[in-house]
């Protein structure tokens, strides 16, 4: 799964910046986790926050010389070593909204923000839907609303 970008380094002793938007940091990050820039495996060993960076070391690399060149890469994690229950904005791409047991459109996008949404289509008409529990009554197969939702929609 596409977790961000390697855009560049951080001191000499082979921290990197990780620009990305993926939710969830706290377990994409957690320390042992294994990530993979250009097909190679990395150990997570440290991890914070930076003036909007993730800031990433790894285990066996202390050295600015050992990481530079890989910069620029993509960044990549096996979706299968985080939690099974997190979801994720990309899981819910082409899910179908259900609204009073009736399909009412699919999930086409989300807008990955401070307060993040979903962006749907019904009826080539484009809606958006909060991601918060006043709109989404459950997320399994198919998104199941909450009544208020009709509001955004209609």
């Amino acid at each position: 799964m596409y977790i961000g970008k390697y855009v560049n380094t951080h001191g000499i002793k082979g921290e990197i910046k990780i620009q990305s938007d993926i939710d969830h940091k706290d377990a994409v990050f957690k320390i042992g986790n294994e990530i993979s820039i250009a097909s190679k495996a990395f150990k997570i060993k440290t991890y914070r926050v930076h003036k909007g960076y993730d800031m990433v070391t790894f285990d066996g690399i202390n050295n600015i010389n050992d990481i530079l060149p890989l910069k620029g890469n993509k960044v990549f994690i096996d979706r299968n070593l985080l939690p099974k229950d997190i979801i994720f904005y990309d899981d819910l791409i082409n899910k179908t909204l259900i609204l009073d047991d009736k399909i009412f459109g699919k999930v086409v996008d989300y807008s990955n923000t401070k307060n993040p949404l979903l962006i749907c289509i019904h009826d080539e008409k484009t809606f958006y839907i909060p991601m918060n529990g006043n709109f989404i009554k459950e997320i399994k197969d198919d998104i199941f609303l909450e009544e208020s939702a009709k509001e955004l929609i209609l």
